[in-house]
């Protein structure tokens, strides 16, 4: 059972130990930053597996138990400390030691994968996504171990590595595990805050429906001149299908799309317009010559509240140097759809299918293949999980956190809340405009020295009795 404490600050002996060992546990987040465990090449299968021993090695200096459990895919790690007895509660930690591949590697600044310092910025890949979010939680039970010798919860440190190709095999593994994971809280830091120096909490994630779109035409390429005008040319479907996914005011026009999609009510719009949102540079950091989207919506309504249907990647024809005029055999498109609740992954899938085939010309063949997706989620605010989560980050930051949304998708939120219970807390450390799957990737030193404190006081408050 979860309760609350008053207001807090950060105890002398925990400040002390992260500012004696800063020097210590910045090597070591060094060191795993330094190994290339991309989720999404092959080539990287070994760097993956040495990175969850690492992270098991880390646990267990940290002075947690842990054991790195083999999947279908890239492996689990599991570490675990039991020592505050039935009636503290526990708490499931959840992260990923995955990262994005690096390319295009000619537009970092500084080797993806040799972690350096500029401008109180530290640039490597997974610095920020979720290497460097996951540390904290590491460092935050030894620091807590160190200083008084116990945990004031029992805690499960739960890290994957497939976050980054969709956790294909996690929720798999959650089921399985039910009873090893099974906790009255989780705790994720995988997100970012509003601001520098304004601690956030995520009230809700987007939800993810993600297809290919393959167009097969002709059986080899064919010659514009001697054939273009009489054969249907894939290229030209794929694009013409493309442009029917969205009307001219930017609402997307696949039919039944937003027949589950909730409001999120008045008040909530007017929490969203309170924050402080510069919308020019926002459009800065993007690099964007102008923003837009669905109309009748401001810009974080349209991240946070509102779901999409974006084109990823195109692939038909030659695209090399000079001219060579073929019409394509055949034509591919990757299209993401962003959901929000209570849009069903299954659902839009059955609508793609629909929209696609009802727009497809004949002459061709067209497949649609869904990849991967996942729920989008919601957060109830109310309780002793969300209570304690204000204080420490207040503790850490000293201004109270904000509430937001997040654009992107967590697919694991919903099935830890499907299959263990237990209600989510999204509490991370992340910063606007840090790259996190783009050349320059960095995490603020700011943010993570502010937040192993705010991590250490979370498990603190949640184990504090009234």
């Amino acid at each position: 059972m979860l309760t609350a404490t008053n207001e807090i600050t950060v105890p002398t002996d925990l400040d002390r130990f992260f500012t004696d060992n800063e020097a210590r546990i910045r090597d070591e987040l060094f060191e795993l930053l330094r190994i290339p465990s991309v989720s999404a090449r092959s080539e990287h299968n070994a760097d993956t597996t040495r990175a969850a021993e690492w992270v098991a090695a880390s646990m267990r200096a940290a002075g947690l138990q842990a054991t790195v459990h083999r999947t279908p895919g890239h492996p689990v790690v599991v570490g675990e400390w039991r020592g505050a007895g039935a009636n503290a509660p526990t708490v499931l930690a959840y992260g990923h030691y995955d990262v994005q591949p690096a390319e295009p590697l000619d537009l970092w600044t500084s080797p993806p994968f040799e972690p350096t310092v500029r401008s109180g910025k530290i640039f490597a890949r997974g610095s920020v996504d979720d290497k460097g979010q996951l540390f904290l939680h590491v460092k935050a039970v030894e620091a807590l171990l160190r200083t008084r010798g116990t945990l004031p919860v029992n805690l499960v440190l739960l890290v994957e590595g497939e976050e980054e190709v969709g956790s294909e095999h996690l929720s798999d593994f959650v089921e399985s595990n039910a009873k090893l994971l099974r906790a009255d809280a989780v705790v994720i830091s995988d997100s970012a805050m509003f601001a520098p120096g304004l601690p956030s909490l995520l009230s809700s994630l987007r939800g993810l429906a993600y297809f290919q779109i393959d167009v097969q035409g002709p059986t080899t390429d064919l010659h514009s001149g001697s054939y273009g005008g009489a054969v249907i040319n894939p290229a030209m479907a794929l694009a013409r299908i493309l442009a029917t996914m969205h009307d001219g005011s930017g609402r997307i026009a696949i039919d039944g799309f937003y027949d589950r999609v909730l409001d999120w009510g008045e008040k909530a719009r007017e929490e969203i317009r309170d924050l402080p949102f510069d919308e020019e540079r926002f459009r800065e950091e993007t690099g964007t010559p102008a923003l837009g989207g669905e109309a009748g919506f401001s810009t974080l309504e349209r991240l946070w509240m509102r779901p999409t249907c974006e084109i990823n990647g195109l692939l038909s024809g030659y695209t090399g140097e000079g001219a060579k005029t073929v019409l394509p055999s055949k034509a591919m498109a990757k299209v993401s759809c962003r959901l929000v609740p209570d849009q069903d992954p299954q659902q839009i899938e059955q609508l793609m299918r629909a929209h696609v085939e009802r727009f497809a010309p004949k002459g061709i063949t067209v497949t649609v293949t869904h990849l991967h997706g996942g729920r989008p989620w919601r957060a109830n605010l109310d309780g002793p999980l969300f209570d304690a989560a204000r204080r420490a980050l207040t503790a850490a930051f000293g201004r109270e956190p904000v509430i937001t949304g997040e654009g992107g998708s967590i697919p694991v939120v919903g099935d830890f809340q499907r299959i263990l219970g237990a209600p989510v807390l999204l509490m991370g450390f992340g910063l606007p405009g840090e790259n996190a799957h783009a050349p320059n990737e960095w995490m603020s030193e700011e943010s993570f020295t502010r937040g192993l404190r705010a991590v250490a006081m979370l498990y603190q408050e949640l184990g504090a009795k009234s």
